[in-house]
């Protein structure tokens, strides 16, 4: 079985949870913990909604099945890292620049989140059975732009990935989409997504919604925090002006990059709206 209170504990107590004196960008994030404990969900392998993710209208065709990566997959295991309470309140100000502690959670953040994943893998072989994590993997595709990549040279493909870890997270019962197209969850939209492919038969956690958006009550409140006007609620997310943003803040903080304005100070930054 897989013991989430081990994963809590592993989260808590590793010390690349916490930025470190050597990679901080100022004195004010030394020690600053990056996420909380992990919320789970299990899916099953054979649930049709993986198989609707190969709809040109969700991911597309080339979103590869659990079984394709996997062989014999029977669960896939979803979690969700929610930023700790410094993070998130260190992106308040709603200016175009990200917070250095924004900036380590999404990059140093995402490097623990791999972590997080590689301890899952040896836990639950550690039963006999097998596991993969789709993002370690090399078949593992991400298409920022249209025609950014060899395989993915349709337009609808942009923006979409192999293995999209929000799709995923959403098929498994984590949460439902937004206005900024994030994934609020019981702990918010703020933070990190990762999942496990694997053999082993868990069970399987009951989907809570219906809808894409049920959890997402169209506020409106990202829209005004969005540094570039990216989020509109006739028109939902621009992925590309948010992406030219992005490669903006990629210029200026290289090797780190990030926003997240639209997650932080809203109703869905730390919960389910009106829960």
């Amino acid at each position: 079985m897989l013991d989430r209170g081990k994963a809590a504990d592993f989260v808590e107590k590793s010390p690349k949870n916490y930025i470190s004196r050597e990679y901080a960008l100022s004195d004010d994030v030394v020690g600053m913990k990056i996420f909380e404990a992990p919320v789970f969900a299990v899916g099953d392998a054979q649930d049709e909604y993986f198989r609707k993710l190969k709809e040109p209208q969700a991911v597309g065709p080339h979103f590869m099945l659990p079984q394709e990566w996997l062989p014999g997959a029977k669960r896939v295991v979803s979690f969700f890292l929610p930023f700790s309470r410094e993070i998130k309140k260190s992106n308040l100000p709603f200016v175009r620049e990200p917070s250095n502690g924004w900036l380590h959670g999404r990059i140093e953040g995402q490097a623990f989140l791999m972590d997080v994943c590689r301890f899952l893998k040896k836990e639950l072989e550690s039963e006999g059975e097998k596991a993969l994590i789709p993002l370690a993997d090399p078949r593992f595709r991400s298409v920022e732009e249209a025609g950014s990549s060899e395989r993915f040279k349709d337009k609808t493909t942009a923006y979409t990935s192999s293995w999209s870890e929000r799709h995923v997270a959403y098929v498994c019962g984590l949460g439902t989409f937004s206005l900024s197209k994030g994934l609020i969850t019981e702990k918010g939209v703020c933070g990190r997504f990762g999942s496990i492919v694997t053999t082993m038969e868990l069970p399987v956690t009951e989907r809570p919604y219906k809808g894409l958006y049920d959890y997402c009550t169209f506020c409106g409140a990202c829209i005004s925090h969005c540094p570039v006007g990216a989020i509109s609620l006739e028109n939902g997310k621009d992925h590309e002006k948010c992406r030219q943003h992005l490669k903006w803040t990629t210029e200026e903080y290289a090797p780190r990059y990030g926003c997240g304005k639209c997650q932080v100070q809203v109703p869905c930054m730390s919960r389910i709206p009106g829960r």
